[in-house]
């Protein structure tokens, strides 16, 4: 075993993600003898007090076509809403009654972006799924599909499954999916291979990474497993990606699947959230000087270097910076309703506090509140 498949196998906090389409038929409703073999493999691995696992579970809304007379996923929200409703209650039955064979609890939390993006509500998420593994549950987490809007259109909840694996503070990620890893081709064509390392987003730079599979009853496809690992990895957690019948290799450290290995450092939780499950309300266009000071000198953004200010904010949202050809480089939060700015705009704070008031001395963006996007 490589050492760093040993740190896999050594990791006490895990977070596994299992996708639609490996808990349901093609239809729709759920394969009882599937969700039962991913219990029979998440009890075992916990079950002599070392490791303590989140389950990120997809499948609401597969589990509640079949019920309502839906032969597939239905496109518009209202219908998907509907499916979710009754396919809630019925992945967490299932979970509970197989679990329960082991004499594991199970505590259902369910999230949406706004549970990851606002930071009283990321702190309250964080206490709800620590306390629930400190007595001995295991918590079964997806996304509020029910009310949720873009949420439920985002893909698969593999990005929730990274957010909550950096929420957790995990050692690591697992994503099991219906594909035993990444491949450098449709794995269903000859002459393709796994990649089974990536250790920089390089080693995979030159991958064809595809999207939804044939069943219809997932939203994700390798695309989203791919975004959730790189996010996982540059925030210091190693990830697992492969299929669910592979999921004891996994957790034990055996060479499956695709690893993902390290490429950052733990960050603050509110960069985290910032850089990947904020919705930004507007826009700043940054001149050339701007854009360097906050990207290579790591400053905060001052009035003086905005040229432009799009949509309708208010202090305190997220908002994308622009450099002066659009492209998004940093994302931040504002000090400034997107009102106030236009007369903000390319003026030194200390004339500002001179016509407008000392309050007016001050960032537009601190680049405590403020994140680099890298691409």
């Amino acid at each position: 075993m490589t050492v760093a498949r040993q740190q896999v196998a050594q990791a006490r906090r895990i977070v596994v993600k299992i996708g639609s389409s490996s808990l349901t038929t093609a239809s729709g409703g759920l394969d009882a003898d599937r969700v039962d073999a991913l219990v029979d493999v998440l009890a075992k691995a916990r079950s002599g007090g070392e490791k303590e696992i989140v389950l990120v579970s997809s499948g609401a809304i597969a589990a509640g076509l079949a019920p309502l007379g839906l032969r597939r996923r239905p496109k518009d929200l209202a219908r998907q809403q509907a499916a979710a409703s009754v396919g809630q209650g019925l992945l967490v039955a299932r979970y509970t009654a197989s679990f329960a064979r082991y004499g594991v609890r199970v505590g259902q939390v369910l999230l949406t972006t706004d549970d990851t993006s606002r930071r009283a509500h990321y702190r309250n998420a964080y206490r709800t799924l620590d306390q629930l593994l400190a007595m001995g549950a295991l918590p079964v987490v997806n996304e509020n599909d029910t009310v949720a809007t873009d949420e439920i259109r985002f893909g698969d909840n593999d990005r929730l499954a990274a957010l909550v694996a950096h929420l957790v503070r995990a050692d690591l990620l697992v994503l099991l999916s219906d594909v035993d890893g990444l491949y450098d081709g449709d794995p269903s064509k000859p002459g393709t291979s796994r990649i089974d390392e990536v250790r920089s987003q390089a080693d995979i730079a030159h991958v064809q990474i595809g999207s939804a599979g044939k069943a219809g009853v997932g939203t994700g496809g390798m695309v989203t497993k791919v975004e959730a690992a790189r996010i996982a990895a540059a925030a210091g957690i190693p990830v697992v990606l492969t299929s669910a019948s592979q999921a004891a290799d996994a957790l034990a450290g055996r060479a499956t699947g695709t690893h993902f290995h390290r490429t950052g450092r733990r960050s603050a939780d509110r960069l985290l959230w910032l850089a990947h499950a904020s919705t930004p309300q507007g826009a700043l266009v940054l001149d050339d000087g701007a854009v360097r000071a906050v990207v290579e000198g790591h400053k905060s953004l001052l009035p003086a270097g905005i040229a432009a200010v799009e949509g309708d904010f208010s202090a305190g949202d997220p908002v994308e910076l622009r450099d002066p050809q659009g492209r998004a480089i940093a994302r931040g939060l504002v000090n400034f309703d997107a009102k106030e700015i236009p007369q903000l705009l390319g003026r030194s704070t200390r004339d500002l506090a001179k016509e407008l008031g000392p309050g007016y001395e001050r960032e537009v963006v601190h680049r405590d509140d403020l994140v680099v996007l890298h691409p």
